[in-house]
């Protein structure tokens, strides 16, 4: 090995944890900016490319115009009030399998006269 000057090595030093630095960062960034997996494994979000959940989502907010039926629903899922809002009237989230039927029973319920919530 070569002698070095003790102000150059501690520059050296420095030089060589700015490379590990640069070598982590890149690691990191080709992560981050990896393609996304497109396959079946992608959730799906309500919108154009949902036409059967848009038209449950319609009959859904008929049936959810009277004052406290939010909540009914919601209780009858065993879910929080939010979680509706989120699914008919904000339409940010889909249920799943499970709670889309229990929702359609629920309408179903009440399109017969019933009170399921009881």
């Amino acid at each position: 090995m070569v002698p070095v000057h003790p102000r150059i090595k501690l520059w050296l030093d420095l030089g060589e944890m700015v490379a590990e630095i640069a070598v982590i960062a890149a690691k990191q960034a080709k992560k981050t900016l990896r393609r996304k997996r497109r396959g079946a494994y992608l959730t799906r979000r309500p919108g154009v490319d949902t036409p059967r959940w848009n038209a449950c989502v319609q009959m859904l907010r008929i049936e959810l115009q009277s004052h406290g039926s939010k909540v009914q629903l919601a209780r009858y899922l065993g879910i929080p009030k939010q979680r509706v809002t989120d699914f008919v009237t904000n339409e940010s989230r889909m249920p799943d399998a499970e709670t889309l039927l229990q929702m359609l029973d629920w309408l179903s319920r009440r399109r017969a006269g019933e009170d399921p919530s009881l």
